[in-house]
């Protein structure tokens, strides 16, 4: 069964490092286009932390992750929400 995201957007309702939250409203394809291009970068880092012992990469990679687990959780409730 295919699921399509239409209006779903972003809730609005997650934040991260007790700084930064997702702002509500923002498409659902928008916002996974947005989550796949930080993965990306999360894997680039994560490995140039373990191949380099790089501790700056390493550390950014973790600010991103948070990142990146507060977008996915928002859009989920977003997604739920317009069900």
């Amino acid at each position: 069964m295919k699921t399509t995201l239409g209006a779903h957007t972003t809730a609005g309702q997650t934040t991260f490092s007790g700084l930064y939250a997702i702002r509500p409203g923002i498409p659902l394809d928008h916002a996974f286009s947005e989550l796949s291009a930080l993965l990306g970068c999360i894997e680039h880092l994560a490995e140039e932390a373990e191949m380099e012992s790089n501790r700056i990469a390493g550390s950014a990679a973790r600010i991103l992750s948070a990142m990146a687990k507060a977008l996915i959780n928002d859009m989920e409730i977003g997604f739920n929400c317009a069900e």
